[in-house]
């Protein structure tokens, strides 16, 4: 069950489980914390697992006026430090590994390691089938974009049919605040000189069965991050915690087990 605090001013529902390194999870446009719940209890085994809402997601409070990535990353901040989390393990899906990068650019020290999956940095523009979906949005068909976003744009033909119906009914539900995300100034970028300044551990997935637009992204990520640790979920796509829960934890467990080993032994930082 969730419970909510303040942060910068906006109320953010969050879950807080289990003990151990303190490990935040966060989750892509259009979903809500709930996107986690296939990996929370595995994950809880181990760590303090602490995933939430973000900002105009489903149980956060929506806050009126264009939006921007900056607050997202700024609320990722607070968050950490209001709960006393840091240094954490910042796990970031799509739009969510987008913030994550953007926090290590910005606030390393708050950071034990990154883990992202197929941030969409520098690839979707307002053409094609993204400018449908936003057109979708504004006329009021909520789950028709959601359904054209996720066959069309970032999962693959036939997706949305194989989604939870909680999921999509929760992407339906969230579709405005995708609409405000598009929008927004600083969509979907990130500071590349800071973002090589940092030195921190570093995984960067991909999904096997994902459009192949996010395969460039890995790839300059990895240019960028030559610390980076490289994975690829052979049979899954864009949201392998929610397909491949369980070599979703696995992949977690094993690069945060082998970083805090050499972490240990001096090798990093």
């Amino acid at each position: 069950m969730s419970t909510s605090i303040i942060v910068n001013g906006v109320r953010i529902a969050f879950q807080d489980t289990g003990e151990g390194e303190p490990l935040v999870l966060v989750h892509g446009s259009w979903g809500s914390h709930h996107n986690w719940d296939p990996v929370v209890p595995g994950l809880a085994e181990h760590y303090r697992v602490i995933s939430y809402d973000r900002r105009g997601h489903s149980e956060s409070e929506r806050v009126t006026g264009q939006g921007t990535f900056a607050e997202d990353v700024a609320d990722l901040a607070a968050l950490i430090e209001t709960l006393d989390a840091a240094p954490a393990w910042v796990v970031g899906n799509s739009a969510g590994a987008v913030i994550t990068l953007q926090l290590a650019a910005t606030r390393p020290d708050l950071l034990r390691g990154v883990i992202v999956h197929e941030p969409p940095l520098w690839v979707l523009s307002e053409d094609g089938a993204l400018r449908e979906v936003l057109d979708l949005i504004r006329t009021g068909d909520h789950a028709g974009a959601a359904e054209r976003f996720v066959d069309d744009v970032a999962f693959g033909p036939g997706a949305w049919a194989r989604l939870p119906e909680r999921l999509r009914a929760t992407m339906a539900g969230n579709a405005t605040t995708f609409l405000d995300e598009a929008l927004a100034p600083d969509s979907l970028t990130v500071d590349e000189a800071a973002l090589a300044r940092y030195t921190g551990p570093v995984m960067v997935t991909s999904g096997g069965q994902s459009p192949q637009l996010f395969q460039p992204v890995a790839e300059h990520l990895a240019t960028l991050l030559p610390q980076a640790h490289r994975v690829e979920y052979a049979d899954a796509g864009h949201v392998p915690h929610v397909t491949h829960p369980e070599a979703f934890v696995n992949e977690v467990r094993a690069f945060t087990a082998r970083m805090n080993r050499r972490i240990s032994a001096g090798a990093l930082r």
